[in-house]
């Protein structure tokens, strides 16, 4: 296991022009210390685009998918604070998934991120499944400059809830079925996996996938002292 908890939410977004500056304050300052000072919540992550798209994504760690529906967290998504009001109205292009880890292995954080989603038709759902987590995930983590792989499932019911915060956005939310992420030490390792697992998915009959390449840029987690 090499992320921190069984539960995901896994956002990407593009903001605004003149929003970032805004962001950037409220993101480290406001939003992720509230985010890792929730119960359940062990770690928030926010990393920019070097290739592909959206320019960022958010991936927060919590304990289970469980807490990710829970009273807590649905109680901070329904009383927004006026800067969050203000900055989510700046979002565009919005996805995210409230998910569940269904395989993690690694031996650590890297600096690289490459995300990719996409759609399994529920016939194919279970031999998909099968086959990531039995065959073609499991040697990418040995592959040179390769420290993380991870593939969540979406609970679309979950992610589906509205909240005073997503009403707060200009735009809809898309919302990804599948999820998986590979990390490394560098953008050249994180490609070089996703086009040999990529090349595995097409032969296995799936066609279409959103993929973008990331650097990280910021990590709250929660202090011991239980200050932040």
């Amino acid at each position: 296991m090499s992320l921190s908890g069984m539960g995901v939410v896994a956002i990407w977004h593009d903001l605004i022009p003149n929003a970032k500056e805004d962001f950037y304050e409220w993101h480290n300052r406001e939003h992720m210390p509230e985010r890792a000072g929730l119960a359940g919540f062990r770690r928030g992550r926010r990393y920019i685009a070097t290739e592909g798209g959206p320019e960022y994504f958010n991936l927060y760690e919590a304990d289970s998918p469980e807490v990710l529906g829970g009273i807590d967290y649905l109680t901070r998504l329904n009383n927004p604070t006026p800067w969050t009001r203000r900055v989510v109205a700046s979002f565009r292009n919005v996805a995210r998934g409230i998910c569940r880890v269904i395989y993690s292995a690694g031996i650590g954080q890297g600096g690289s991120l490459l995300t990719l989603r996409f759609d399994v038709s529920g016939e194919m759902a279970s031999d998909i499944s099968l086959a990531l987590r039995q065959r073609l995930l499991p040697p990418l983590t040995d592959r040179i400059g390769i420290v993380g792989v991870h593939l969540c499932l979406t609970d679309e019911a979950v992610s589906r809830i509205e909240t005073s915060e997503k009403k707060a956005r200009d735009e809809g939310t898309k919302i990804p079925s599948w999820v998986l992420l590979i990390e490394g030490v560098s953008s050249a390792a994180v490609k070089a996996a996703a086009a040999h697992l990529l090349s595995e998915l097409l032969a296995l009959g799936l066609s279409e996938f959103d993929h973008a390449t990331y650097r990280f840029e910021y990590q709250r987690c929660k202090l011991p002292s239980g200050d932040w």
